[in-house]
């Protein structure tokens, strides 16, 4: 058996019809000019707007503040040197010369509060007829006691080192030193007789611009009111420990509102669409958005005039 040989059949006067295949690019005109390639999709088309995430900055500032303030502390407990002053320290036998004063003296475990004011402790009268002004920000470095810095540092820990990361090192640097200050200046005011110190006006302004920012930003927040009322109940917390013996609670409420007027200045984020609409690829046709919204720019300027006129 051989191959079977194939001849081809007689050609037919029938013509062949082949369908086009659709393509989902609209046929362009010849005089038509187009700035990209491909040519803009119609809208049946169009693939659905792209959600880009915020940006993630590495936290190194908040790091770097804990580490100042806590070997701060250990300086001024080196300087103190309780046992050389007095004979009722605590913890002489293991601490040697970073003992603590007393704490019928200090009861926060520390140094005491002469030596806290050589080193830029916050008061008045230094301040308003000495011309002291540095200490409005050179107490903000300074703890009453272990207790003291240890809760302010654990705070600062999680807070701060969250609004770095969606922020950046340069918006909440800023926040946490004017916020400082900010808690200095309202303290000062109302606490004449007593020498103030610790960075609970600067953590209590990120608190305020966590508040701030998350009614600036409301509209891109899933879980609005769980967020509301889980950061109210941190701030009421916080505010509470403000009733407590040598506490300063009005460092706390300067601090706070400083930093919730400051995050509608420096924390507000744009709008999705604006976003979607910057980063679309060539020949993506969007819809122009402004930047932020209108109630965002009212929140801006009305902080601003506040804080300019306080």
């Amino acid at each position: 058996m051989g191959r079977t040989p194939y001849t081809s059949p007689p050609e037919s006067g029938l013509p062949i019809k082949v369908q086009p295949r659709e393509s989902p690019y609209p046929v362009p005109h010849p005089n038509a000019q187009y700035h990209g390639y491909p040519p803009p999709l119609p809208p049946q088309h169009r693939p659905p707007p792209r959600y880009y995430a915020p940006k993630k900055w590495f936290p190194w500032l908040m790091p770097t503040f804990i580490v100042a303030n806590i070997v701060i502390f250990i300086i001024s407990m080196y300087i103190n040197d309780c046992p050389a002053r007095s004979r009722n320290c605590t913890g002489v036998s293991v601490l040697g010369r970073f003992a603590f004063q007393s704490t019928h003296e200090n009861p926060l475990l520390g140094p005491s509060a002469s030596t806290l004011l050589s080193l830029g402790a916050m008061d008045v009268q230094k301040v308003v007829n000495e011309r002291e002004v540095w200490r409005l920000v050179s107490c903000m470095w300074l703890h009453a006691g272990a207790f003291h810095v240890f809760a302010n540092m654990f705070s600062l820990l999680f807070v701060g080192i969250r609004l770095e990361q969606e922020f950046g090192f340069l918006r909440i640097g800023l926040l946490y030193l004017i916020s400082g200050v900010g808690g200095s200046l309202i303290s000062s005011l109302f606490v004449r007789n007593t020498i103030s110190v610790g960075a609970s006006g600067a953590l209590f302004g990120l608190l305020g611009a966590m508040l701030s920012e998350l009614f600036a930003n409301w509209t891109i927040y899933e879980n609005k009111i769980e967020s509301l009322l889980s950061l109210l109940i941190i701030i009421l917390i916080n505010m509470a420990l403000g009733i407590l013996p040598h506490v300063d609670n009005f460092a706390h409420l300067g601090g706070f509102f400083t930093g919730f007027l400051l995050g509608f200045v420096l924390l507000l984020r744009p709008q999705f669409a604006w976003i979607n609409a910057r980063n679309s690829p060539p020949g993506y046709i969007t819809k122009s958005k402004p930047k932020y919204k209108a109630y965002q720019c009212i929140f801006l300027i009305i902080s601003m005039l506040i804080l300019v006129a306080g």
